[in-house]
């Protein structure tokens, strides 16, 4: 008698995900909360996704992701700064975390492997699924045991699981309730506070506050040259450097300045009052400047920090600004601008010091974005001090009620403020209201 083969039946070949499917996928991802809340890392998985897309053959080198993502140069030492690799660490945990929470029911998954950096996409198994294999049918009651152990092993997990996520959820609405708490008292008791911040939130956008880079300022002043939005975004700044009849040496020092995030006090400190003024249920995104996007200034809600030089995304705003925070080379001082000078006011107005005291000049604007989906602040000053002080008169009941009132409304309107502040010995800032516009039309 002829035997006959029994052949176990192929499985069918993974369908392999369209080039769609993985855009949609890697843009999805970035968009969730594990990322939009770390600029550096949704860019950088950005970057990485849509090469890939381009030509999964092709490699990605760390030294390009240093460069385009980061803001390194494009010869930087590698073996010396290793913050591609640190970040590419914490992408991979944030992809996985990703998958297993809000994303536990996405059907195409990816992961980017050690070693390299290009994102590898595979079909999830169908939920569920377990692959037992069958005991010898020769021993048809132990295998009925078998299964039905599995079975009962499953029901107490399925009961074990479902008391866990009770748990959890009874948590979670605990601290949300707090949460919802704290946000309707954040302004109890501080009208004016809470008309002006209540006024900024009300499109309900998220809220991104950019901190200051003043390496670029500390160039600026080096090389005596203003540096534009545009060329601070392309890096053409650097390139001019390189190409420039510039020492080697200063050109070294000067790239290397180009690659490390000075920042002042002043300005970390500004952050830190606005942050506190913006109620847990809305969302906030402190960055940087040099990680900040165009897509983000026009959807969202901006808090700029620094004038022009250490932030030039505020050059975005300059047609429609009156106090304009600049620097005078010749005599080494910085100076407010005022453009359109009313009766009783003075063109500029010049930081000054004296043994034990100085005075400087806070610039503040409160204006729409530019495709008025959101509200803008700048928030910006003649030293680092300054700005954290017109960051106070923003956060302060007292300042803002008596700015409420000179303006003889309950509403707080569009408006620029410049602030003369001084301070004695190191001593906390008094900060006096010496002009201000209003822009009502523009609500």
């Amino acid at each position: 008698m002829a035997s006959i083969s029994h052949n176990p039946t192929p499985e069918a070949p993974e369908v392999q995900p369209s080039l769609e499917e993985r855009r949609a996928l890697i843009e999805r991802v970035a968009a969730n909360e594990q990322f939009s809340r770390s600029a550096r890392l949704h860019d950088f998985l950005l970057y990485v996704g849509r090469q890939s897309l381009k030509d999964a053959s092709a490699e990605i080198h760390e030294q390009e992701i240093g460069a385009k993502v980061f803001g390194r140069s494009e010869s930087y030492d590698t073996s010396q700064d290793n913050i591609v690799r640190v970040n590419a660490t914490e992408l991979r945990k944030r992809i996985e975390l990703y998958f297993a929470s809000e994303g536990a029911h996405e059907p195409l998954i990816f992961d980017i492997p050690r070693g390299g950096y290009i994102p590898v996409f595979h079909r999830r198994s169908p939920e569920g699924e377990e692959r037992l294999h069958s005991l010898p049918s020769d021993h048809p009651a132990e295998g009925s045991q078998h299964a039905a152990h599995r079975s009962s092993l499953r029901i107490h997990l399925l009961w074990g699981s479902l008391c866990l996520l009770l748990a959890i959820s009874g948590i979670v609405l605990f601290q949300h309730d707090r949460t919802v708490q704290k946000a309707a008292s954040a302004w109890v008791g501080k009208p004016a506070v809470a008309a002006f911040w209540g006024d900024f939130l009300r499109f309900n956008q998220k809220t991104d506050i950019v901190l200051p880079d003043d390496s670029v300022s500390v160039i600026e002043d080096i090389t005596h040259h203003p540096i534009s939005l545009g060329d601070y975004l392309n890096r053409e700044y650097m390139r001019q450097i390189q190409s420039s009849d510039y020492s080697v040496d200063r050109k070294a020092d000067l790239d290397q300045i180009s690659n490390h995030n000075l920042m002042t006090f002043g300005g970390v400190r500004a952050a830190q009052q606005i942050l506190a003024e913006i109620p847990a249920t809305f969302s906030s995104n402190l960055t940087l400047t040099r990680y900040f996007s165009a897509d983000q200034i026009k959807r969202d809600n901006i808090v700029l920090i620094g004038g022009k030089k250490s932030n030039p995304w505020v050059h975005i705003f300059d047609d429609q600004v009156n106090f304009v925070t600049d620097y005078d080379d010749e005599h080494t001082r910085p100076f407010v601008r005022n453009l359109a000078p009313k009766a009783g006011e003075e063109a500029s107005y010049s930081a000054s010091s004296a043994q034990n005291s100085m005075v400087g000049f806070s610039v503040i604007a409160y204006l729409p974005n530019p495709s008025r989906t959101g509200n803008a602040i700048i928030l910006a000053g003649t030293d680092s001090d300054a700005t954290s002080a017109a960051a106070e008169f923003l956060t302060s009941e007292e300042q803002l009620e008596k700015f409420r009132n000179t303006l003889h409304t309950d509403h707080f309107p569009y408006f620029e403020v410049l602030l003369k502040t001084s301070r004695l010995s190191g001593t906390s800032f008094n900060a006096e209201l010496i002009a201000y516009r209003t822009y009502p039309g523009l609500h």
